[in-house]
């Protein structure tokens, strides 16, 4: 009976799961990643991401840092800082595609 079990939710998710989503597990959140670096993240490092009570996070300032480092901090915090820790809201997938999305820039819209 297990094993039916395990095919049917293998099933399943190839069937229901778009084409390419368990690729990039980012996919279905994108907009709301993109949204909550733009108010959650710019509430402290500035709505344009050029600083503010914590540091810029221009592609400028943070290209030249480690990615995991980033990742890292991004979902454990900082302690004696106000960064907090993100890891109840963020997988390890959705902090590292924000490290990029800084890394290369917010988009426009």
């Amino acid at each position: 009976m297990g094993d039916r079990v395990v095919f049917a939710a293998v099933f399943w998710v190839a069937w229901m799961v778009p084409a390419g989503a368990l690729d990039n597990p980012v996919e279905p959140r994108r907009g709301e990643l993109v949204n909550m670096v733009r108010q959650d993240c710019g509430s402290c490092h500035g709505l344009t991401m050029k600083g503010g009570l914590g540091p810029a996070l221009l592609p400028s300032n943070i290209s030249a840092k480690d990615p995991e480092q980033l990742r890292f901090v991004i979902l454990h915090g900082r302690r004696g800082t106000a960064m907090p820790p993100w890891s109840r809201f963020l997988t390890d997938a959705e902090a590292a595609w924000v490290v990029e999305l800084l890394r290369t820039g917010l988009p426009r819209d």
